[in-house]
């Protein structure tokens, strides 16, 4: 009796988890197909079937239009902006973790205190003092003057999430590889640096996000179209075709699948992170 009477909860358990499941993957998936339905009509062609309803046919010329304005240049300068921010951010980080994670010495836990607090600093009273010292180094209006704040942003998240991954790889094998007359760089780089890349491809995600969608800086520290990235030609071609909705959405649809192609690249170490992340903790 008391057997089925857990078989009886564990299935009340799992039908519920079953609905809330669904009625996720509504809320998340709609406005997507939503966004990508509507992007394929005509301009008023929302206003006259209304903006629920299944395009008459698939207009192309939303798309063809976006890249005739130049929107392949915003696209360029946001790969540019978002693959050398991560690269150095995930570089750094990981450098700056090992130390801290693998070596003992007195400092570096309130070093980590330091970089945690780091976290909390707010972008928006970052943004005269870094307009300023773009202006005097000659960087202001150009995609390298993103390249610094996004990197000094994604830092302190990441050195913080790959300590915890690296100190919980058991010391013994760095102590085998020095028995085998391996140094502390070889050390990181054979066997530290391999290990943590569940990890790093979560930081890629997350912090590709964010680089991705960045706003504040492109839009303070860059001025000329042929600096700005995508997130700035959303804003520019509302502001020219603030009537035309079908293009705006034809806008966000190719905003928004670099970020779903990397979602699906790295799913798998994306959730073996995740999940090596929670074990530890």
């Amino acid at each position: 009796m008391k057997a089925k009477h857990v078989t009886v909860e564990s299935r009340l358990c799992w039908g519920l988890a079953g609905i809330l499941s669904a009625a996720w993957v509504i809320i998340t998936v709609f406005p997507f197909i939503f966004m990508v339905l509507n992007s394929f009509k005509e301009k008023f062609e929302i206003l006259t079937e209304g903006v629920f309803s299944w395009p008459k046919h698939f207009y192309l010329e939303n798309y063809i239009t976006v890249f005739e304005k130049g929107i392949g240049r915003y696209f360029f300068n946001s790969i540019i902006v978002c693959a050398i921010s991560l690269i150095i951010a995930l570089l750094v980080s990981a450098c700056a973790a090992y130390p801290i994670s693998r070596l003992k010495f007195k400092p570096n836990q309130y070093l980590l205190l330091v970089i945690i607090a780091c976290m909390s600093i707010p972008v928006h009273i970052t943004l005269i003092p870094i307009f300023k010292m773009s202006k005097d180094i000659g960087l202001y209006d150009s995609i390298a003057s993103l390249i610094g704040p996004n990197v000094a942003f994604a830092l302190p998240i990441s050195i913080f999430i790959l300590t915890g991954f690296m100190a919980g790889i058991p010391r013994e094998l760095e102590e085998a590889a020095e028995i085998d007359g391996c140094g502390r760089f070889m050390s990181f780089l054979s066997i530290i640096f391999p290990l943590t890349k569940p990890g790093l491809a979560t930081l890629a995600i997350y912090n590709g996000v964010e680089i991705w969608n960045g706003f504040i800086f492109s839009y303070t520290l860059t001025q000329s179209p042929e600096s700005r990235t995508l997130p700035l030609a959303i804003w520019d071609f509302q502001g020219m075709h603030s009537m035309n909705a079908p293009m705006i959405m034809a806008v966000l649809t190719i905003t928004f699948l670099p970020m779903l192609f990397l979602f699906i690249i790295f799913q798998e170490k994306l959730m073996e992170g995740m999940t090596v992340g929670a074990v530890k903790g």
